[in-house]
């Protein structure tokens, strides 16, 4: 991915992207998207782009294994997420699921992984210290609470779940308040014409139905040709 595309993405929303990958695709049926309602701890910080680094963490219960294979197991969690390419994105499945307490997502880890380069956060699981999260790094999450409970970092770089949607590690991730894409591989080098069409074909419709006057002949005029150019 290119810097051009990358600026191109993060200047557009989720809706857009899984809209442009269908003009890709040339059909509609692109399926690769999260379900459900998520809350963003900056629903104005635009959009989250970059590579999945993934990890699974649970809380609601004690972990059932000795403490030292805990605290290696979270070293190697951090030591994933400082590696691999830049842009990423903290992918991370809360195996708690609608069960979830512990909130993984508060001030020092959010800083922790702002400064490993990370671009935010993606998570079906807890946010919290919402007033004190550091500037330039999302969280959307699955809830907002108070409390970490017992969380612990179960898996790390394999494939997750969130919301859905399965991310395997370093998958290409588009995310803001509306949810999150993964962005296929093969569709990277059509994108940007993809998406320069898609927007040049809705305001067709948009600049008609801002200007003075706009009636149906005039929709049914600007609505014939917004259907000629999206073929």
């Amino acid at each position: 991915m290119d810097d051009q595309l990358l600026a191109l993405l993060r200047r557009i929303d989720t809706p857009t992207v899984c809209n442009a990958i269908e003009v890709v695709e040339g059909r509609r049926g692109f399926d690769r998207f999260t379900r459900g309602t998520v809350l963003c701890s900056d629903p104005g910080a635009g959009a989250l782009v970059g590579r999945a680094r993934t990890a699974r963490i649970a809380a609601l219960a004690p972990p059932d294994e000795p403490a030292e294979v805990i605290r290696e197991r979270r070293m190697e969690y951090y030591r994933h997420m400082a590696a691999g390419p830049r842009p990423a994105i903290a992918v991370i499945e809360d195996t708690d699921g609608a069960e979830a307490i512990g909130a993984f997502w508060g001030e020092i880890n959010t800083t922790i992984h702002k400064g490993f380069g990370l671009a935010g956060t993606l998570t079906n699981g807890v946010m919290r210290d919402l007033g004190d999260l550091p500037e330039g790094y999302p969280v959307i999450a699955g809830s907002v609470g108070p409390s970490h409970g017992f969380v612990h970092v179960r898996e790390i770089g394999g494939p997750v779940t969130v919301f859905g949607l399965v991310v395997a590690d370093g998958d290409l991730v588009h995310a803001d308040r509306h949810g999150a894409v993964v962005i296929p591989e093969d569709h990277i080098p059509e994108l940007a014409a993809a998406i320069e069409k898609l927007l040049r074909t809705e305001r067709i419709v948009l600049d008609a139905a801002r200007a003075p006057g706009f009636d149906f002949d005039a929709f049914a005029a600007a609505w014939t040709r917004f259907e000629a150019e999206r073929t």
